[in-house]
């Protein structure tokens, strides 16, 4: 458990909605259309527009309408967060909320998260923001993070930098070097379609870690081409630990918060994993059951 949080923390806090700055909308269109490697061209076909229109948008020759700045984010995939932005640089208003994980709107999500952490049990899930914190967890994370620094799991905290920080949980994963490079790669490719200054310099925080003392050296059957995902495996107090995991995700969401929120699920990789984290489930349990018995 981390730092006693294994349900939605209530102190999420909301950003202010990310302003153009001096950046015009056309400046921030021309960017979006650039990260997503489409020429104008392509991207009038697609938006059904004219390219002159959307050279004279781009430009600043032309203002666009509301409708329109939203059209073009649809056609771009730009996330909800920097839609509200384009709104913004366009003299609008947003039109995204971000509400707190606590507010009551937000109600059966939070309890859509809890059932499916909960539900997850004796495997290990936690729920994650856009930056990779933390913010709730399930009971069975607690035999992975045994050799984390207690000052590393205090809230708010970063799973990515939990995994790879030398006083982390770097020491005890078996596969480290092609553990890193799947982090890395993956960060990356969320850099690449958000365009995020923050997951940027996560990126460079995690890239300059040292290989813990003792790391096993790169092993070539751990390359990810020879296997159906990359593993991660871990020593941990209940034995050595194999998982692969999946990525969940609210479908059609219209709150800031929400569309960043995603569930990390880890399941696992053999039957040794399998019948050891069922063990410390029911040990767990009788524990629970014992101390409330007395």
């Amino acid at each position: 458990m981390i730092g006693g949080m294994n349900t939605l923390s209530l102190a999420h806090t909301v950003s202010s909605p990310a302003t153009a700055a001096s950046r015009t909308v056309g400046d921030l269109l021309r960017e979006w259309r650039q990260r997503r490697r489409m020429s104008q061209l392509l991207l009038a076909t697609e938006a059904e527009i004219s390219t002159r229109h959307l050279s004279f948008v781009e430009s600043g020759r032309a203002l666009p309408s509301r409708e329109m700045v939203m059209h073009l984010a649809e056609r771009l995939d730009v996330p909800l967060r920097a839609r509200n932005a384009l709104l913004v640089a366009a003299g609008y208003a947003p039109l995204f909320r971000e509400r707190p994980l606590s507010d009551p709107q937000l109600a059966a999500a939070r309890e859509a998260v809890e059932l499916v952490l909960k539900g997850h049990e004796p495997y290990p899930a936690l729920a994650i923001d856009r930056h990779w914190t933390i913010v709730a967890t399930n009971n069975a994370l607690a035999p992975l993070l045994s050799g984390a620094s207690p000052e590393l799991l205090q809230p708010p905290v970063n799973a990515l930098r939990l995994s790879l920080h030398p006083q982390g949980i770097a020491a005890s994963i078996v596969n480290w070097h092609a553990w890193r490079e799947h982090v890395l790669a993956r960060l990356q490719r969320q850099i690449d379609v958000s365009g995020d200054d923050t997951l940027s310099a996560l990126r460079d925080e995690l890239a300059g870690y040292p290989a813990p003392p003792g790391a096993d050296a790169a092993d070539p059957a751990d390359a990810g081409f020879n296997q159906v995902a990359v593993p991660l495996r871990l020593r941990t107090p209940i034995g050595v630990l194999s998982f692969f995991s999946t990525t969940t995700v609210f479908g059609t969401p219209v709150d800031v918060t929400l569309s960043e929120l995603a569930i990390e699920a880890f399941f696992p990789a053999d039957q040794q994993t399998a019948a050891a984290l069922r063990e410390f489930a029911a040990g767990e349990r009788a524990a629970g059951a014992g101390a409330s018995a007395g």
